[in-house]
């Protein structure tokens, strides 16, 4: 017959090795695609004259580099996005959510894998009367005591296990939230810059408009008061001059909203910012743009490896639920001493108690089953989402790859388009001095060329952030950084027993 001791050693074994109910979580398959776009990619885009014209080349299954944004070689953007990593408050909010993750995690380890052990001391003054036992008087006492309660409850089905694979993978999920604020933060800065690069570049070129413009004003102006030009040609300069200086304010004002969002986004006041300027001519266009293969997407991605945590969650609740039907077995002992004496108390008479206790579900009108149904409803949501959120990170990247053919063939046409509005208008200005055409030719020779320019700074532009959004749709290289690599991978499925 096996003693009150050995009876406890094995529940407690089989608390520690029991079976673990609910499904056993597998990571999904990546998906079987050899390409990201219907038709293949090819090599390189075309190329045009100028530094923001060089041909880009796709090199497949090359892996991105963890800083990709010092692909553009600029020392003022590195320095930017340091400095937002380490004062972005968005970082700063993530990791906190992190560390309040992994401390839950470690609260409920402690309180689901270990028996909980509490002391507990009372001291006591009381009253007796001694008639109750048939004497006079009564008696004063004090009464002291000292006990330590130990309860356990045994994890026989693993839902207590299942509990903290649900908990692992919130602090999974948290971890992924990070690494994706950290893609976020740095693809907007450099996207910002990017921007404000574009901006420059178009105020630049609108104003070099104006400018000549202003000179042709004056030249006309000459004309019309030696009697040599019609008021209505200088009025026509004049009108397009303001139509031209009309542009200025909006791009001034896109211009200031942008370095105000540069300057947040690490952390600055707008006030209060030191924020670089940046223009297109110090921004390399990166000449190698690594693709990864389709397979590796799913691991690279946060997004990705965010809704699998998920998913990873939902299964274990499953599994949560599956083992609320089974039994639980509780054990609990304690061991006290007391006396009337203080100074005697560990003297004392010693008083001590073990049980277990056996809770088997009988009747909650459907509730358990409900709840396990539920959990299954959810992971079928959770796996639905994930499958959402592949096709969604896919299409980011086959919309990246085709944006960049297509920036490509727009500054070729766009280069094209500049260099023959620019012959236009230096011969058309020529047969105009010379009396071989209308003013008005002049005027719609002029604005091609300003629209052509302006239409080759926008597509320069495009074909910068265009490059950044690639580098962001792969992933961006987060897996490789030393101080948030460490984002662990899902954990192996065990044998599934019952």
């Amino acid at each position: 017959m096996l003693t009150a001791r050995s009876t406890i050693l094995a529940f407690v074994a089989i608390g520690l090795t029991g079976c673990m109910v609910g499904p056993d979580f597998q990571r999904p398959d990546a998906p079987q695609t050899g390409r990201y776009t219907e038709t293949p990619l090819e090599p390189q885009t075309v190329s045009s004259p100028g530094m923001a014209g060089a041909a880009q080349r796709f090199v497949t299954g090359a892996s991105l580099p963890e800083q990709w944004w010092s692909l553009y070689r600029s020392e003022p953007l590195d320095r930017l996005i340091r400095d937002g990593i380490s004062d972005s408050p968005t970082l700063a909010a993530a990791r906190a959510t992190l560390r309040q993750a992994q401390e839950n995690l470690n609260a409920q380890t402690g309180a689901l894998m270990y028996p909980a052990v509490d002391a507990n001391l009372s001291a006591t003054r009381e009253k007796f009367s001694n008639a109750s036992v048939g004497l006079p008087g009564t008696n004063i006492f004090n009464l002291y005591g000292a006990s330590i309660n130990v309860s356990y409850m045994l994890d026989v089905f693993g839902g207590n296990r299942r509990e903290l694979e649900s908990l692992q993978s919130l602090v999974d999920f948290q971890r992924y939230q990070l690494q994706g604020a950290h893609l976020t933060l740095t693809g907007n800065i450099v996207t910002a810059a990017i921007r404000e690069a574009g901006l420059r570049a178009q105020i630049q070129s609108t104003r070099d408009i104006l400018a000549a413009e202003h000179d042709s004003i004056n030249r006309v102006q000459r004309q019309y008061e030696l009697g040599g030009a019609a008021r209505l040609e200088l009025i026509a300069q004049q009108a397009q001059a303001a139509q031209t200086e009309a542009t200025l304010p909006p791009l001034e004002n896109a211009l200031a909203l942008t370095r105000h969002q540069l300057a947040t986004l690490v952390g600055r006041l707008p006030s209060e910012a030191a924020v670089p300027e940046f223009s297109l001519d110090t921004l390399h266009l990166p000449d190698d743009l690594p693709v990864s293969l389709p397979s590796e997407l799913v691991r690279q991605r946060p997004d990705i490896q965010a809704a699998e945590a998920l998913l990873h969650q939902a299964s274990a609740q499953v599994g949560v639920a599956t083992a609320n039907l089974y039994p639980k077995i509780t054990l609990d002992g304690s061991f006290g001493v007391q006396s009337n004496q203080l100074h005697s108390l560990f003297g004392g008479p010693s008083i001590w108690s073990i049980g277990a206790g056996l809770l088997q579900p009988l009747f909650h009108g459907g509730q358990l089953q409900a709840e396990r149904r539920a959990a299954i409803a959810a992971y079928d949501a959770a796996e639905a989402q994930y499958r959402e959120t592949v096709l969604q990170a896919f299409r980011n990247v086959a919309d990246a790859l085709r944006a960049l053919e297509g920036d490509a063939r727009t500054v070729k046409a766009q280069t094209e388009a500049e260099a023959l509005a620019r012959s236009t208008l230096d011969l058309t200005r020529t047969q105009y001095q010379l009396g071989g055409t209308s003013y008005v030719a002049l005027l719609v020779a002029q604005r091609q060329y300003d629209l052509a320019r302006l239409n080759l700074t926008v597509a320069q532009a495009n074909r910068y952030a265009d490059t950044a959004a690639l580098f962001q749709a792969l992933g961006g290289g987060w897996w490789k950084l030393d101080n948030e690599a460490n984002a662990p991978e899902s954990q192996p499925a065990q044998p599934k027993t019952n």
